[in-house]
């Protein structure tokens, strides 16, 4: 049966390669929606601009456009500007139907919010403020809510995968421990020679 550490790592593998590809999407979608919603709000703008000349100015505006831009007469007016305004209405409204056919804004809270959960579960698992089992099923419960990003083992992580620990029939070596005094050299043969013996003894002192 596989250590409870060996777990934990699996894991906090398992998520943060999920998470890799959550960023990816993101990357790749959020530009793109905030850039949709921009080209919306200013086609809405146009709309409504090319509509309010000859809403409020009524034949005064009319005639106003027709001599600054000299036309035979002011019917033109009224038909450039409706063209306009139906064109850019149109566009808006392609626009917003698209990004509610492929619900954007809603994929893409889900994804934020998938993002944060999923680095607070990291955190959780790290620290072990959690157990394997509850963090397999918290895993569980924030991955149903973006089925619509592809990922799982081995996507947006290295080729390798996740660290090998070692056999569980062998032991591992001790890592060195630091203490006060440095370890003893290593002699080269067997046994330590032993120091010369001087050729004559001193006699001792006070005689």
């Amino acid at each position: 049966m596989a250590d409870d550490s060996d777990l934990r790592r699996d894991l906090l593998w398992r998520i943060e390669s999920r998470r890799a590809a959550v960023q990816v999407w993101l990357r790749t979608h959020r530009p793109r929606t905030r850039r949709r919603a921009t080209v919306v709000v200013v086609l809405s703008s146009l709309a409504a601009v090319f509509t309010a000349g000859p809403a409020f100015g009524g034949e005064g505006f009319a005639a106003a456009v027709q001599k600054s831009l000299n036309l035979a007469s002011d019917s033109y007016v009224w038909r450039i500007l409706c063209l306009l305004a139906l064109l850019v209405s149109v566009a808006a409204a392609t626009l917003t139907n698209i990004g509610k056919s492929q619900d954007d804004v809603a994929r893409l809270s889900s994804a934020e919010a998938a993002n944060t959960e999923l680095e607070g579960l990291v955190g959780l698992l790290q620290f072990g403020h959690l157990s394997v089992e509850d963090g397999a099923k918290l895993y569980q419960q924030y991955i149903v809510k973006i089925p619509f990003i592809e990922g799982g083992p081995g996507a947006g992580a290295s080729p390798a995968g996740p660290p090998e620990a070692p056999w569980q029939g062998e032991y591992a070596p001790p890592s060195p421990v630091a203490g006060p005094y440095p370890p003893p050299p290593q002699a080269g043969g067997r046994y330590a020679p032993p120091p010369p013996r001087p050729d004559r003894i001193p006699p001792p002192p006070g005689r």
